[in-house]
């Protein structure tokens, strides 16, 4: 069995304990055990628990901002729970999995159908207009981009590591795509928090990286 740390074990029961608004249902301990060991998978160098944490401490930040944050705290644990980097179908398969296991967790059908749903929208990371609860599920997602030059350093480093499996040429041409597309957004980060703190140095560090990768 995965020895969980005590944190995210708290975090869970809380998150779990509060979408389900009271309604009696499963221990949440067996969930938080099966989710943890998912984040714990040996082929994750970023997708890894540290992520986890980071999104759900970046989520705490902007939970103001959303119209469910319960639902969003919920998406978090979900979000990146099926993850192979060879695969494309991961956040299709995430969100399968959130369904089945919020419904017999005992969360609403109303709030797993959101879960669900924002745990897709990690594929674009394109909340529409008005969206809230997106806003603040993918600014948190995307909050990594603007760390410290050091910071950022090690979550590309990371990042390469989970492709180890993929030609120096050919990861440096999908990579720059990547950031290319990144850059070319109008706004990465759609919170107004998001905006006023992690705008500027998302787009320094994207440039940074891009510019590396095509010298």
């Amino acid at each position: 069995m995965v020895r969980m740390p005590e944190d995210l074990t708290t975090r869970w029961h809380h998150t779990l304990v509060a979408a389900r608004e009271g309604a009696t249902a499963p221990d949440p301990a067996p969930y938080a055990e099966n989710l943890l060991a998912r984040w714990a998978e040996p082929q994750r160098r970023y997708h890894t628990t540290a992520h986890l944490t980071a999104v759900l401490d970046h989520i705490d930040t902007l939970a103001g901002h959303a119209a469910d944050p319960a639902a969003v705290r919920l998406a978090a644990w979900f979000h990146d729970a099926v993850y192979r980097p060879d695969r494309s179908e991961n956040e299709a398969r995430s969100a399968q999995l959130a369904g089945r296991a919020l419904t017999e967790a005992g969360v609403s059908a109303a709030r797993t159908d959101e879960v669900v749903r924002l745990v897709e929208l990690t594929v674009s990371h394109d909340p529409q207009s008005g969206d809230s609860n997106g806003e603040v599920l993918c600014d948190a997602d995307l909050a990594v981009l603007a760390g410290s030059s050091a910071a950022y350093a090690a979550y590309a480093a990371a990042v390469r590591a989970e492709y180890s499996f993929v030609p120096d040429e050919a990861f440096r041409a999908g990579r720059a795509a990547v950031l290319r597309q990144l850059l070319g957004l109008p706004e990465l980060f759609r919170t107004p928090h998001g905006q006023a703190e992690w705008e500027e140095p998302a787009r320094r560090n994207l440039a940074t990286e891009l510019a590396l990768l095509t010298v």
